[in-house]
């Protein structure tokens, strides 16, 4: 006997069998095929799964976990902003003392021109120190969305993660670094000042 196939709750032959009008001494090599309508089905279950919106309980451990990169993004912001400051400062005093040095002579250029070289020293290592700084907020920010990925897609990122949680504490640090050494270059410029104005220096 042919296989059938039902369709609309109607039997239907297959039409790749190869049976006769009465079906006599041909075999049907033809197998059942999946209907069109279950298999619209499956692909909306399919969908459905895929664009479930995960449970609360499955989000707050992630909420939890995130604080931390959240918190240290926080904190740079403010240092960022402190920065950037600074570096506004070094570069207005640069330009008022590049007009002076033009037409000044004798001991008072060569003073100019020795603040204008710590000054530029100065807005380098700020140049250093605000790239770290940033360098460490973009990676605390992966890190939130790797966080994400990985608790809600169920994908182990445990190495990734403390790689790159790892790397986000090295900017910091080494945007602090010059941050700090910015401040006891500065003290040298003011050292100058205070030599010139007392003629010595003060311990």
């Amino acid at each position: 006997m042919p296989r059938i196939v039902a369709r609309n709750s109607r039997v239907m032959p297959d039409p790749d069998s190869q049976v006769g009008f009465l079906g006599f001494g041909v075999s049907c090599t033809s197998e059942m095929r999946p209907l069109p309508g279950i298999a619209v089905q499956l692909d909306s279950g399919f969908l459905d799964t895929m664009l479930a919106l995960p449970d609360l309980n499955e989000l707050l451990p992630i909420i939890q976990l995130s604080i931390t990169p959240v918190i240290l993004i926080s904190g740079l912001g403010a240092l960022v902003i402190s920065m950037t400051t600074r570096m506004g400062r070094i570069v207005d005093r640069s330009r008022s003392l590049a007009g002076l040095v033009r037409e000044a002579k004798g001991s008072e250029r060569k003073h100019i021109e020795n603040q204008l070289e710590i000054l530029f020293r100065r807005a380098r290592l700020m140049r250093l120190a605000m790239t770290m700084v940033t360098s460490s907020i973009f990676t605390s920010g992966l890190l939130i969305m790797l966080l994400f990925v990985s608790g809600l897609a169920k994908v182990p990122m445990s190495n990734v993660i403390l790689g790159i949680f790892m790397l986000s504490v090295v900017f910091m640090l080494g945007g602090m670094a010059a941050f700090i050494r910015d401040v006891f270059v500065s003290l040298q410029a003011l050292n100058l000042e205070v030599v010139r104005a007392l003629g010595h220096e003060v311990e």
